[in-house]
């Protein structure tokens, strides 16, 4: 499995023109952070609900808010997106292959998989339309951005 993380300080994702998902930034009160991260979540043939554990745990846990510190540590919400394409083989000609990508079947509980986990360790998160044309809009912060496989 592979994630790009992105630290942000705002972020939803739409489907045809609706907001199904965004995250709670820059309010008031205890469960309210001023950064949030997006998880943009590729899925392979031979990846496991263990390996979308262990993605969920570096997510939530990976120490790239301000202060060194992680979700965990400040309750950060987490906006999950699934997104083949991070499977791309561009190794040949102009036209990206999709053949390392998992079929939906396969990537839809894995990507729920992450989302459950995120879920039971406390996590806020919110989450895309699997297999559903999106758009997704974030403020990247620092800018920060990770490549996590696992």
């Amino acid at each position: 499995m592979r994630a790009i993380l992105q630290r942000v300080t705002a972020a939803s994702v739409s489907v045809d023109g609706e907001v199904v998902g965004a995250l709670d930034l820059g309010g008031v009160g205890p469960d309210t952070a001023t950064q949030g991260l997006v998880a943009l979540i590729g899925v392979t043939h031979d990846d496991t609900v263990a390996d979308a554990a262990k993605l969920a745990d570096k997510i939530w846990r990976l120490r790239i808010l301000d202060g060194e510190r992680g979700a965990a540590d400040v309750g950060a919400p987490i906006l999950v997106v699934s997104q083949f394409t991070l499977y791309a083989n561009t190794a040949k000609g102009r036209r990206p292959s999709w053949n390392a990508a998992a079929p939906g079947p396969v990537a839809e509980p894995l990507v729920n998989a992450v989302v459950e986990t995120l879920r039971a360790a406390g996590a806020r998160v919110a989450t895309g339309v699997f297999g559903a044309h999106m758009a997704v809009e974030l403020v990247n912060d620092g800018p920060v951005t990770i490549l996590i496989e696992v």
